[in-house]
C-alpha cells in the first residue's frame, strides 16, 4: 500500500477522533474520506498531512512512518476547502508561490505553471486576481498550486463544498478524470456519499472515529457490513419490523429474540398497477401512493403501506401513477440488522417462484 495507517489514534480534550484506524491505499488510486460531521475523517487527512499528530499509531507513505517528519518534508500537496487563495496574488502567482518558496529557477517556474495553467484549461486568466474568478476557477487553480511542487500525494479537504450544485457536478468529472490521468495518489474528505460513489476508486466510510467498511463503491453499496453503512450509503428507509411484509421471517434472518428492523432501499421495491401483469400474488403488498416527487429520470413514489412509509423509484415507461392511487408493491429484498450486522435479504415468495414476475430480479 502506498498510504498506510495502522492503528491510529488520537484524542482532543477528553474526545477520541480516531479509535485504532487502519487501512491502506494503493498507489494512484483517488480514495474518498466519507462520513458525517464529526466522524473523524478531517482528523485522519490532517493526521497523514502532519497537521496532528497521532497519540499512537504509525503512519506510511510510499513504505516510510512520516509520524516525526516535518510536514514540508512529506511530499504532500493540500487543498483546502476554501481555496486559501492569496487575493493580491494573480493566478500565476498563485501557482507559482509553492515553487518561489522552494527558491527553483525563474524559467523553470514559468514552465511549471504555465504547464499546470494548460492542464486546468485556464491558460488566457494568468493574470486575473481570485475576486476574478468564479468558484470553479478558482478551485481549479488551488488544485494547479498544490500540485506544482510535483507532490507524491495530494490531500483534499471537502473540495467541492464552497461550490454551487451545477458547477460541482462538473468538477467532480473534471477532478476524478485529472487524477486518472496523472496517476497522483490522492486522498479527499466529503461528508456527501454521491460525491464519493462517483468520483473515489476506493471509499474509507468513517463513523465515531473509527472506519465502519473500506472498499470500492460498489462494495460499500450493495455488500454494507454494518448497519451504519447501510443505512449511511444510498437512499434506505428503515423499519423497525419487517416481520409485518409478506415474504419475510424475522426469526429466520435476524436470528430467534433479535428485532425485525432492517432498511429497504427503493431499487428494492417494484410498483405495479396494473393487477394483470402479476403471475403470483402472493408476495405483494396493497399500498397508497402519497406523494410523487420528479427526480429527472424517475418518478420517486412515497407508498404507504402497514403503516410504512417506504420510498420507490417509478420508471416513466411504467404505466404512471397518482397521489392517491392504491397499487400493488413488491418488495423483493431488503437488508436485515442483527446488532450492527447486517444481512441482504430476499423475499421468499420470490425465491421460491424464481422469474414468477415479468422482471428479472
Amino acid at each position: 500500500m502506498y498510504v498506510e495507517l495502522r492503528n491510529i489514534n488520537k484524542h482532543f480534550a477528553g474526545f477520541q477522533a480516531s479509535k485504532n484506524v487502519s487501512f491502506g491505499i494503493a498507489q494512484g488510486i483517488l480514495a474518498a474520506l466519507l462520513g458525517p460531521s464529526g466522524s473523524g475523517k478531517t482528523t485522519i487527512l490532517r493526521m497523514i498531512a502532519g497537521l496532528e499528530t497521532p497519540d499512537s499509531g504509525n503512519i506510511f507513505i510510499d513504505h516510510v512512518r512520516v509520524n516525526d517528519l516535518d510536514p514540508s518534508k512529506r511530499g504532500i500537496g493540500f487543498v483546502f476547502q476554501n481555496y486559501a487563495l492569496f487575493r493580491y496574488m494573480t493566478v500565476f502567482e498563485n501557482i507559482a508561490f509553492g515553487l518561489e518558496i522552494k527558491k527553483e529557477k525563474k524559467s523553470g517556474i514559468r514552465e511549471r505553471v504555465m504547464e499546470l495553467l494548460a492542464l486546468i484549461g485556464m491558460e488566457d486568466l494568468e493574470k486575473r486576481y481570485p475576486a476574478q474568478l468564479s468558484g470553479g476557477q478558482k478551485q481549479r487553480v488551488a488544485f494547479a498550486r498544490a500540485l506544482a511542487p510535483n507532490p507524491r500525494l495530494l490531500l483534499l479537504d471537502e473540495p467541492f463544498a464552497a461550490i454551487d450544485a451545477k458547477v460541482r457536478r462538473e468538477l467532480r468529472c473534471w477532478l476524478r478524470d485529472m487524477i486518472a490521468r496523472l496517476g497522483i495518489t490522492s486522498i479527499f474528505v466529503t461528508h456527501d456519499q454521491d460525491e464519493a460513489l462517483e468520483v473515489a476508486g476506493e471509499i474509507i466510510l468513517t463513523n465515531h472515529g473509527q472506519v465502519e467498511q473500506s472498499g470500492k463503491p460498489l462494495q460499500l453499496y450493495k455488500s454494507p457490513k454494518t448497519s451504519f453503512v447501510a443505512r449511511f450509503i444510498g437512499e434506505s428507509v428503515i423499519v423497525d419490523d419487517y416481520g409485518l411484509l409478506k415474504g419475510f421471517s424475522p426469526a429466520a434472518n435476524a436470528g430467534q429474540g433479535h428485532s425485525a428492523s432492517g432498511a429497504i432501499r427503493p431499487e428494492f421495491i417494484r410498483i405495479f398497477t396494473d393487477k394483470g401483469s402479476l403471475r403470483h400474488e402472493n408476495g405483494t403488498e396493497d399500498a397508497v401512493v402519497e406523494s410523487l416527487a420528479f427526480r429527472g429520470s424517475f418518478i420517486e413514489a412515497g407508498l404507504r403501506l402497514k403503516n410504512m412509509l417506504l420510498t420507490a423509484h417509478h420508471s416513466f415507461e411504467d404505466a404512471p401513477i397518482a397521489v392517491g392511487d392504491q397499487v400493488k408493491v413488491l418488495i423483493y429484498r431488503l437488508y436485515s440488522f442483527s446488532g450492527n450486522q447486517v444481512k441482504l435479504v430476499t423475499n421468499q415468495y420470490v425465491m421460491e417462484h424464481g422469474n414468477g414476475y415479468d422482471y428479472v430480479i
